[in-house]
């Protein structure tokens, strides 16, 4: 794949657009291309995560093995797999199998964070993307235990005996 078809990519990764066009291409030259066959494992729940991957093409079956009640997630061409391994040290949540034939772009941790260093508006324009989300993801949570004390205040019927 061309430089510029992988910075085109890299652009309409959402939490990667906000870095603009010159950090991407910083980034799109350290990513690592890799390419799966069918039914092959790219990584498995638990182990640790040193990157995050874009899926260039074909699609990826994201499983949570360990927690098996979560159905499985796609992730197709333009998706970024494992984006909080791209900021801090984590272990994969889930297993990630390529359903077809897939190619992915590599962007290991410690290129992700010495082009943000390089690139220190883009980086102000990460953090302010991940705050709002973290804000969203609060009031959700807020959402959700109001509702759980809710069913909590409603009568119980009683059980049969």
């Amino acid at each position: 794949m061309a430089l510029d078809d992988d910075v085109a990519l890299l652009e309409r990764v959402a939490v990667l657009h906000v870095l603009g066009r010159e950090t991407l291409r910083i980034l799109a030259i350290g990513a690592e291309t890799r390419r799966l066959k069918a039914g092959e494992t790219l990584f498995r729940e638990g182990e640790d995560a040193d990157c995050a991957y874009v899926v260039v093409d074909g699609t990826i079956a994201l499983k949570d093995v360990l927690n098996s009640g979560q159905p499985e997630v796609q992730a197709g061409s333009g998706a970024l797999i494992g984006e909080t391994a791209l900021i801090t040290q984590v272990r994969r949540p889930a297993t990630a199998i390529a359903r077809d034939d897939a190619t992915l772009l590599r962007i290991p941790r410690n290129t992700f964070l010495r082009t943000l260093e390089g690139f220190p508006a883009a980086a102000d324009k990460l953090q302010a993307l991940l705050a709002q989300r973290m804000a969203e993801t609060v009031a959700e949570l807020a959402r959700v235990r109001q509702r759980l004390e809710n069913l909590g205040d409603a009568p119980q019927e009683p059980r049969p005996a």
